[in-house]
């Protein structure tokens, strides 16, 4: 009678290991790829305190940061009033917080948060918008958040910052050309207003994404995929030598 799990009874006396009735006939590299994603499907999702906590104190940073722009935006608009509508530029100061913490986190929600955090921060320092910037941060979060969504939180290549920026920029611009005091603009300086506001949340985007490299290469981000990955992809010294 064979011995349990089908091994003969001449392979247990010539001292062969044991060999399993059952043996895979599909590469193990397929089975790896089955099991990575059943693994990191869930990780996408479920955020980690060290999620909550470094999405907060960069919430909390830029929120500090907001509040600084909102001091430099009445003299920087002057600067600009010689065409009406060009201080959409400045929009971009209070765009970059979602788009970092979505590109740090990868999570959903992250652009939001972060944002909506900052905007909080901002408002209780003191701006002369008040409360109303908390409306602002969730819908120039959700601007951000919406690309990162589309895209299923798993593509994460240099175009998807900029993207984030235009998606946060186009935000920015139905709000302030509809609910501000640019809403009494005429149509031409709404325009040029909306156009402004856009590049500059694509600006401000380039310049997050390239503050998540820093960071990733100076080790801080260690505990997140966009440090890990970036890690990974960086060539050794030898190899920069060699080639």
């Amino acid at each position: 009678m064979p011995a349990q799990g089908g091994i003969s009874g001449p392979d247990r006396i010539r001292g062969r290991p044991p060999v399993p009735l059952l043996r895979r006939t599909q590469p193990q590299k397929g089975h790896e790829q089955v099991t990575t994603a059943t693994i990191d499907r869930p990780s996408i999702w479920r955020w980690r305190v060290i999620d909550i906590v470094t999405a907060a104190v960069l919430g909390v940073a830029s929120g500090v940061l907001f509040w600084a722009w909102g001091l430099a935006w009445t003299p920087l608009s002057t600067l600009l009033a010689f065409s009406p509508g060009l201080s959409g530029l400045l929009a971009g100061g209070w765009l970059f917080a979602g788009i970092l913490g979505g590109l740090v986190i990868r999570k959903p929600g992250a652009a939001v948060f972060t944002e909506v955090v900052a905007a909080t921060v901002s408002a209780i320092i003191g701006t002369q918008w008040g409360f109303e910037t908390l409306i602002w941060g969730a819908i120039e979060g959700l601007g951000a958040e919406i690309v990162f969504a589309v895209l299923l939180y798993r593509v994460w290549a240099f175009w998807v910052a900029p993207l984030a920026g235009l998606g946060a920029g186009v935000a920015v611009a139905i709000l302030d050309t509809n609910f501000s005091s640019i809403a009494g603009f005429d149509p031409t300086a709404k325009f040029v207003y909306a156009v402004s506001a856009v590049v500059s949340g694509i600006i401000v985007a380039v310049l997050s994404w390239l503050a998540v490299r820093a960071l990733a290469r100076a080790g801080a981000l260690n505990r997140f995929a966009a440090g890990r990955r970036r890690v990974a992809a960086e060539p050794t010294p030898e190899r920069e030598t060699a080639s």
